[in-house]
Formats: structure tokens, C-alpha cells, sequence
């Protein structure tokens, strides 16, 4: 409260008047002067007048009276400029909570974050964050989402409250109104009444309640902030009934006007994240129903993209781990590696380009090209059939019948040879058909099956093998001729194409150049556009030697075999010497058992 003092001018000084001021407060003083005494020469500007001893009372009356009201003026300012202060100070917390807010993507610390910055700006003890949802049986209801409490921790366990005048949670968000209540205990006048389990248990007292409810643009309540009591000292700590008596106050209407703006302004955020994150998981979905309809059309590689997804993001999260070798440095953010996981996820994207009988090839020839084979093996040994008759009908109209039986038995054995050596023939073409995992060479038994020849229809000699048969028999690797396995590589293209036209976000925008890259080989002789090691992204590596290692063990490939993991590990070595894969990222691939992460697919 401002003081106005009356001091004589020859014992007191601004100084002795200054120890004796009120501290904090406005004061000013009157010096009365004894007989004909001159005042100071110089004044403080606390001094508000010097007057004579002797003059006139009615003087001295209206000089005291001009001087409280210049009091009175000079408090109002001063509580003016206190306010105004206060004002901004808050304005500018608020603005910092709301760009915090705004930028904060995980909603379980938004919550957090919400709730510690409600009870920072209102000095409160304890809080607790409700959020309104909604299933189609039960309707909306509230979930209770979040507790925090500086006097106690609490083991959270999540519930669910009706909306509705059960509760001050439910009843805030049933009338979308704030309840600031002065004692929990002494609720008149209202349907619900404060549950005394916890304090019971926790030796706790539960006094000033502010609840607030958030409500996004549309005006729905969409969550309630429960705010539990307002301290005059926000460090201590409640820890008995009497400190409470001593310092819990009221929630203020200023408490409660800045509970409810960061309230607003929290519902915006929150509501944000929540359709942030709706539209994280419709994109999701996007992704995984166009990575099905690929595999739909190529079904034996079904599940290959989410495997190379999980293998690629545990070697990424390996290297980001990793603090020796040439990737010390190479650290992943939450983005980058969700970048990575699209990326992977949508690697084989292009296949959809790629005709469908060559993304389905499991042989070498296509069954009808098998089949003619077939049926010309078996023309060929009716063929044998026939002769064998016109030989035994022939020996019999030149020598009637004397000795047939002999002659009959070598005529049997000698086409029963052709016939063994045509079964053989055709088992090895069987064999042949096969893909195979590593490169062979042509075996010779194709060529001799080659130059073998029979009778047509037209009398013309035809080959058991055409050229076109023996080319594709001797594939060396896989089941691909060399224009097929051009369009299974144009995907890489397809993808690269097909990805680069969607507009991405930047945290997204790497997708399609680590694509692109990863089927291409250290040392250039990869594909499609035959790039060098340091042209190369890491991502594009690791995703390399996690596509090369399903490829090997996948065991839903109706066209070959899956390889023990062991022995893909040593076809990838291999290709790590011949400087195909990196051999710093394929070294963490086995030393951090990144391939066990697949391994109960």
C-alpha cells in the first residue's frame, strides 16, 4: 500500500525514511521546516513538499490531500505497468506453448506436453488429460489418457468415463463449460461429487479443482483438462493435509482464463496431430493395398517388399548405432527412417509395368513350349513303335516265320535302348528346366539332345531341340532369357517414374532416388543405370543386401528352392569380394543378426 510521511527536516533524512518505507510500495514524503530555515538545495524526488512548521493548517491539509492523490496516481500506474508486464509475460508463454505444440508430431508427448504446460501457467500440484472418442457401439465417451502430479507418482492405469453429469470431466464436456471449484470437498449445487479414493489412499487432499474443456475450430469438445491445486509457491510439494491447508489457493480467474486459451489452443494442436497422423496412416495403407496389388500380380514374391522393409530399417537403425568404421558418422532421423521403410515398401513399385507371364516365369520355357517338347518325344517314340512293326512285318513276309522270335527279341532291345535313352533325354530336360541359384554351364547332354532329329508328318527331319528351346535350357541362372530379364529390370525404370511423379513431402522426397539405386552394383556392372559406388545413397545399399538376402531364402517361391541362410550369407560374401555389395554394411547386416528378423516370416 503506497505511504505518504510527515518528517521534520532537521532530524530525518531520505535515508533513516527509506529503512523505515514500506519495501516495494510507492511512498513520498512532506519535510516540515522549523522557523525561518531555508529547505535543501537540492531534493530527492520522493519529497513531495517543504513546508514551514507554523503554516496554516488548511495549507498543510490540501498539500496532504494532493499528495495521496498523486499516491493514488502514481499506485495505479504502477499496478498498470505490473499488469501490463504480467500480460505480455504471459502472452509470450502462451506463444512459445502454442509453437511447441504446434510443432510436436508424437501424440503421447503432445499429451504430455499439453498437460505439464496447463499446470506450469496455472501453478497447480497435479493434473490429469481426458480425450473424448468414439466406437460405433458405445458412442463417445471420455478415455483417461494422462496423469502427472509433483507431490506423488501414481501407477496410470487407463479407464473410460461416460460424458454426461457423472463426474466433473464428464460434466464439462457435456455442457462444453469450465468448473473452477474453491474446495472438492464442499461441491453444493451440483450433480456429481469428488471421489475420495485417491486421497485416501495417498494420504493426499484434493481442494481447488480447475476443468476445462478443449474444443477444437468446430466447437466440439474434443478433450478435458482436469487441474488439481493451484499452490501460492509452485515448488513445494504437497505432502501432507496441513501443507495443503497452508498452501493451496483457489484456481484465479486469470488461471482460469489462461487454462482455457491454452486449452484452445492445445485442442488445435492436438486435433492436428490426430489428423496428421490419419493421414499418416491412410498413406500407410496406400502404400501396403500397392504393394498387394503388385504381389497379386506375382505371387510367388508375396511378402517380399515388407521382409526387404524390416530387413533394410534393422540394418539402417544398425548403422545409426554403429560408433567405428566408415559409417560412425551416418546417423538416421525418425523421418529418415520412415522414409526408408516407404522406400522399401514401394522398391518393386515399377513391377506393374512388366508383363505378367514374365513376372510369373518359374521355368525356363513356358509350359506349351514343355508341352511340344513332350508331344514331339512322344510322336518320336510312336515313331520308333512303327518302325519296330514295319521291321518285324517285313522279316516275317521275307522269311515267313522261321527264326522270328529271335529277330523279334533284337529289334525289342534295340528300340527299347531309343526309348531309354528319349526318357533319359526328357528327364534331362526336366532337370534343365529348373532355375537354378548360382550360374552353370551348358551341359553337353543338351547339345546331344540337340542334334537328335525325327521324321515330321511333312517327311521333313525336324530337331528334338530348336534353337529356341536349346537357348532357353541353358540359362544359366534363374529362368530368364536375356529380353526377359531386360523387362524385369525396366521396373527399376517403372518405379523411378512412377514414384517421381508424386508430389512427396520433404521428409518424403528421397523415395524415389533410393529406389532407383537399388539394384545397382559397386563396382557398375548393376542396373539400370550402371552407377559407382560413391553415385550410390547408403539407403540404396542397405536396401540392396536386404533384396539380394530374401530373394535368396524366401520360401514362397514356387520357381526355386529357398537357400539356407547360411548359404545366402556366403553367395552375398562373394558377391561383397567381387565388389558388388558394400562390405562395411553387409558386415553389420551379420554381425548385428539383422537377418534373423525375417527369419519366422
Amino acid at each position: 500500500m503506497p505511504a505518504l510521511m510527515l518528517a521534520d527536516a532537521a532530524h530525518d533524512d531520505m535515508a533513516r525514511l527509506a529503512k523505515v518505507a514500506p519495501k516495494d510500495e510507492t511512498w513520498r514524503v512532506i519535510f516540515l521546516l522549523d522557523g525561518e530555515k531555508a529547505p535543501p538545495a537540492k531534493l530527492d524526488q520522493r519529497v513531495f513538499a517543504v513546508l514551514p512548521r507554523k503554516f496554516p493548517g488548511i495549507v498543510l491539509e490540501r498539500t496532504v490531500a494532493s499528495a495521496c492523490e498523486t499516491l493514488r496516481s502514481l499506485e495505479e500506474r504502477r499496478r498498470t505497468r505490473h499488469e501490463l508486464h504480467d500480460a505480455v509475460s504471459e502472452l509470450e508463454t502462451l506463444n512459445k506453448i502454442g509453437v511447441a505444440l504446434s510443432t510436436e508430431r508424437n501424440t503421447d508427448s503432445l499429451l504430455e506436453l499439453i498437460l505439464t504446460k496447463s499446470r506450469e501457467i496455472t501453478s497447480c500440484d497435479a493434473g490429469s488429460l481426458y480425450l473424448v472418442e468414439e466406437e460405433p457401439a458405445a458412442g463417445k465417451h471420455l478415455v483417461f489418457r494422462l496423469t502427472q502430479s509433483d507431490s506423488h507418482s501414481v501407477p496410470f492405469r487407463q479407464f473410460t468415463l461416460p460424458i454426461g453429469p457423472g463426474s466433473m470431466a464428464g460434466y464439462a464436456a457435456a455442457t462444453g463449460q469450465p468448473l473452477n471449484i474453491k474446495d472438492a470437498y464442499r461441491i453444493r449445487n451440483l450433480p456429481f461429487r469428488h471421489n475420495r479414493e485417491f486421497d485416501e489412499k495417498f494420504g493426499y487432499r484434493t481442494k481447488s479443482i480447475l476443468v476445462v474443456p478443449m474444443k477444437n475450430q468446430k466447437d466440439e469438445v474434443i478433450g478435458v483438462l482436469q487441474l488439481i491445486n493451484a499452490k501460492k509457491h509452485r515448488e513445494v510439494k504437497l505432502t501432507s493435509r496441513q501443507v495443503v491447508r497452508e498452501e493451496v489457493i483457489p484456481f484465479s480467474k486469470r488461471s482460469q482464463e489462461l487454462a482455457a486459451s491454452l486449452a484452445s489452443q492445445a485442442a488445435v494442436a492436438l486435433e492436428n496431430n490426430l489428423l496428421y497422423q490419419q493421414i499418416q496412416t491412410l498413406f500407410e495403407g496406400f502404400v501396403k493395398a500397392s504393394v498387394k496389388a503388385i504381389e497379386a500380380r506375382d505371387p510367388p514374391t508375396s511378402g517380399h517388399s515388407e521382409r526387404v522393409a524390416k530387413l533394410t530399417d534393422g540394418l539402417a537403425k544398425a548403422v545409426d548405432r554403429s560408433d567405428s568404421g566408415p559409417y560412425k558418422d551416418v546417423h538416421f532421423t525418425l523421418e529418415e527412417l520412415q522414409e526408408l521403410k516407404y522406400a522399401s515398401l514401394l522398391h518393386d513399385f515399377g513391377k506393374v509395368g512388366v508383363r505378367e507371364d514374365v513376372l510369373v516365369k518359374e521355368k525356363k520355357l513356358k509350359p506349351y513350349q514343355l508341352d511340344l517338347i513332350k508331344e514331339r518325344f512322344l510322336y518320336m517314340k510312336r515313331g520308333l513303335e512303327a518302325k519296330a512293326y514295319c521291321e518285324k512285318l517285313d522279316y516275317v513276309l521275307r522269311n515267313g516265320n522261321q527264326s522270328y522270335q529271335e529277330f523279334f527279341g533284337q529289334v525289342d532291345v534295340s528300340h527299347s535302348k531309343r526309348f531309354q535313352t528319349l526318357d533319359e533325354f526328357l528327364q534331362h530336360i526336366l532337370k534343365a528346366n529348373e532355375p537354378t541359384v548360382l550360374p552353370e554351364k551348358t551341359s553337353d547332354k543338351l547339345l546331344e539332345i540337340a542334334n537328335w532329329s525325327f521324321e515330321a508328318p511333312s517327311g521333313l527331319s525336324k530337331p528334338l531341340l530348336n534353337t529356341d528351346e536349346l537357348k532357353l535350357l541353358s540359362i544359366s541362372k534363374g529362368t530368364l532369357d536375356d529380353n526377359e530379364v531386360q523387362q524385369i529390370q525396366s521396373h527399376v525404370i517403372h518405379s523411378f517414374h512412377f514414384l517421381s511423379r508424386i508430389p512427396w513431402t520433404k521428409e518424403l522426397e528421397n523415395i524415389p532416388e533410393i529406389v532407383r539405386a537399388h539394384h545397382e552394383r559397386l563396382n557398375g556392372s548393376g542396373y539400370p543405370y550402371h552407377m559407382k559406388s560413391e553415385q550410390i545413397l547408403p539407403q540404396s545399399k542397405m536396401m540392396a543386401i536386404a533384396d539380394v538376402f530374401d530373394a535368396l531364402t524366401a520360401r514362397d517361391r514356387q520357381y526355386k528352392k529357398a537357400v539356407p541362410i547360411a548359404k545366402a550369407l556366403d553367395i552375398i560374401g562373394s558377391d561383397v569380394n567381387s565388389q558388388l555389395l558394400d562390405p562395411d554394411l553387409f558386415h553389420l547386416f551379420v554381425d548385428a543378426k539383422i537377418y534373423e528378423l525375417t527369419a519366422k516370416d
